[in-house]
């Protein structure tokens, strides 16, 4: 397939093709870092599918002549429906069909790719776990992650549930491969790997993993970059959401998001508004409606316990907003005090970029691991404090 003709490059700068796993917890990360590419002379192109690619946000126009989005056309998958070109778009049970399309997208761009450096280390390399590990094998740390300078504590492991759902990672999906398959191959065909992440963030986690898989393992930082955003340029276009927090008091609301690819049910959702209510506090919750679970034009208060939205509304205290928000610039902004997060890497990381408290409500994947890991250096930086 061509691709469109790109702006001359300088000498001694790079070309670049990225290709995201089809989630946009992937994509918008894989996207932060083609700015930040470009911003440096090199030249990016970024592959996904069509609906994908026009969902991204803009390229900012002093960046564009640099970027490349290029549409790769979306295979045909018996049991994926019509659109469904990312995990945004199919339930958690057909995540199975999302990996099998990628494949469909023709070699070398059929690798499954992780955004945690965490969990690669907790996984191992190929052969570290045998060929078909049990959910126990995952319910304690293991031994290749001890020791003082590892990114592990020695309490963080998955709880029973969790191990029971991660175990089947190893396992062969609907696409004929695992996914830990994948992630293996794509490592051990690289000469180099890199992961959002930096020392600070998982302590150890480098070295570790350079020792593991006997190659370089590198930091890309957080990539994370609001002055690329355009809203600061568009007064007049500054989102709702933002012209919300303004008249908020400082610190004062409690910002909530479960990211793109948690599994959540229409439980999840009204349990968590009846904490939310309960609680009393201010908050912005960026809604997502469970995946597949209900009509596209469905009315988000038929989700919500009733009246929830109307009483939020009616007296100041909350906002609930369905489709895209900004989050880094609302994670940003002085009104924010707090964030419940689903611990997706990130999240995670974006929240620990403004310094703010994290309410955890782990899912799955890595997620949990995530969870615990910021526990549990959260309590050691408080003690080190009192």
């Amino acid at each position: 397939m061509e691709e469109e003709a790109a702006a001359p490059i300088a000498a001694g700068k790079l070309k670049v093709v990225l290709f995201p796993w089809l989630a946009f917890g992937h994509l918008i990360p894989f996207l932060e870092l083609a700015k930040r590419l470009a911003a440096r002379g090199h030249a990016v192109s970024f592959l996904s599918t069509p609906r994908n690619i026009a969902r991204l946000p803009p390229v900012p126009p002093r960046l564009s002549s640099l970027i490349t989005l290029v549409s790769l056309p979306a295979p045909k998958v018996d049991g994926l429906p019509d659109g469904a070109e990312s995990t945004a778009d199919v339930q958690p049970e057909m995540n199975e069909l999302i990996k099998k399309a990628v494949d469909g997208l023709a070699s070398p761009f059929a690798a499954f790719l992780s955004n945690s450096p965490a969990m690669i280390a907790f996984f191992g390399p190929r052969d570290a776990r045998g060929p078909s590990p049990t959910w126990e094998d995952f319910t304690a740390p293991p031994a290749w992650c001890g020791g003082p300078s590892s990114s592990f504590p020695s309490a963080v492991a998955y709880r029973r549930h969790e191990a029971e759902w991660i175990a089947t990672v190893f396992r062969p999906n609907v696409s004929g491969v695992s996914d830990l398959d994948r992630t293996w191959a794509t490592i051990e065909r690289s000469r180099l790997v890199i992961f959002r992440s930096c020392e600070e963030l998982d302590p150890g986690a480098f070295t570790l993993l350079t020792d593991i898989f006997q190659k370089p393992v590198v930091p890309a930082g957080i990539l994370f970059q609001p002055e690329f955003s355009d809203d600061d340029d568009k007064p007049e276009e500054r989102p709702e959401v933002l012209r919300w927090l303004d008249d908020q008091p400082p610190k004062s609301v409690i910002y909530v998001a479960l990211g793109s690819e948690a599994p959540l049910t229409a439980h999840n959702l009204r349990e968590l508004a009846l904490g939310l209510d309960q609680a009393g506090v201010q908050f912005l919750w960026a809604f997502r409606k469970p995946a597949g679970m209900c009509a596209p034009d469905a009315d988000v208060d038929t989700l919500l316990p009733a009246g929830f939205t109307e009483r939020a509304v009616a007296s100041g205290r909350g906002l609930v907003r369905t489709g895209w928000v900004p989050q880094t610039l609302v994670l940003a902004h002085a009104a924010v005090g707090a964030f419940l997060t689903h611990c997706g890497w990130g999240s995670t990381v974006e929240c620990l970029a403004f310094g703010h408290p994290m309410v955890m409500l782990p899912f799955v994947v890595d997620q949990p691991l995530i969870a615990r890991t910021m526990a549990m250096r959260g309590h050691r930086r408080r003690g080190g404090e009192g």
